[in-house]
């Protein structure tokens, strides 16, 4: 019997589980991290090839250890390549591929299931952050693109739509990134729902612990989750400076309809379009925790800190205002003292 199963080996899942282990669990006894990849790296792996160190905002460091440098190395490849170091230095005890497909109360134990294997746990901690989950809003029409239609998951880099003409579908950060770059190549148009919200000066630590809040209090009451950049706006970076200048970051609202070649506005204007880009954002990957009820009646998991209100051994980091590097590290401090209120609450 386990003590605590962690899901998840990105940032959320080690430094959960490296705080379990300091707090005097043992590894493999006691705890086991299940992670879906192959490769450690958690979903960095898997961004696009342009993507650099000096391009994501900054990585925090996991506890215990020293950031990646900010630099022009491709960040799919550092930041793997600190996390696969990070847990041979720690001795976590990853088991992969695993990808865990339900979770659910068995006698008052939690069993884990997955790679046609069982766990029975104790307590659980979830970090399966969203990567797996690409959120792709519906249009009439969508079925009937004749070209090529992209999520920020499954995007490259620019050589992908040389030459094309993109439309580019979302008002987040990675919209902006990519219109930056494949405005070198391609020719593009930019659709939000809203208004971007534009900011010229860098946030102070207030402004930050203040937008991070927002996002705690919608999970507190059991609201969906929203990212954290969707109430503090948008500001450009150095290199997006010069696509600002060309033009690349007028926006138009979203279109009506799609039609094989183009999308259309209400009004009956067309723009031709190769490529759809969606910039849409991701959903919590939570779906194997379904069979536990977690869900309050307003659509999310309502979590008091990092613990589920409706079954308090489940913890859940890297979800909502703990989905950033800074946020996630401190999550999973949390959730291990979450892990150890639940196990001492057991023994009594």
């Amino acid at each position: 019997m386990l003590q605590s199963v962690v899901v998840g080996a990105g940032q959320a899942g080690l430094s959960a589980a490296h705080h379990l282990l300091r707090l005097g669990l043992r590894a493999w006894d006691d705890v086991v991290v299940l992670d879906a990849n192959a490769a450690p790296g958690g979903a960095w792996q898997h961004r696009w090839d342009t993507l650099t160190m000096a391009d994501v905002h900054g990585v925090a460091a996991l506890p215990d250890d020293d950031a990646p440098p900010t630099s022009l190395e491709r960040a799919n490849r550092v930041v793997p390549a600190t996390f696969a170091a990070y847990e041979e230095r720690q001795g976590l005890p990853v088991l992969r591929p695993v990808r865990v497909e339900r979770v659910e109360d068995d006698d008052g134990v939690l069993r884990v299931t997955g790679a046609r294997r069982t766990w029975r746990t104790r307590t659980l901690v979830n970090a399966t952050g969203t990567w797996e989950r690409p959120f792709v809003p519906h249009y009439p029409g969508a079925e009937t693109f004749a070209g090529r239609q992209l999520h920020t998951q499954d995007y490259r880099g620019p050589d992908d739509v040389a030459g094309r003409h993109v439309v580019v579908v979302g008002g987040g950060l990675s919209a902006v990134q990519i219109l930056a770059e494949i405005s070198e190549v391609a020719t593009t148009t930019w659709v939000t729902r809203r208004e971007p919200v534009w900011r010229t000066t860098p946030f102070t630590p207030e402004e930050g612990r203040a937008a991070v809040a927002l996002v705690e209090e919608r999970v507190r009451r059991g609201l969906p989750p929203q990212s954290v950049v969707s109430v503090t706006g948008l500001m450009l970076r150095e290199q997006e400076q010069a696509a600002a200048a060309r033009g690349v970051y007028r926006r138009l609202p979203v279109f009506e309809r799609i039609e094989p070649d183009a999308v259309v506005w209400a009004d009956g204007t067309r723009q031709r379009a190769d490529v759809i880009l969606w910039a849409t954002g991701f959903r919590p990957d939570v779906g194997h925790l379904a069979p536990l009820g977690l869900r309050s009646s307003a659509g999310g998991i309502q979590l008091d800190g990092t613990t589920a209100v409706r079954d308090p051994r489940v913890q859940l980091v890297g979800y909502g205002p703990s989905a950033s590097t800074i946020g996630a590290n401190r999550a999973g401090r949390v959730a291990a003292r979450g892990v150890l209120r639940s196990l001492k609450r057991a023994a009594v």
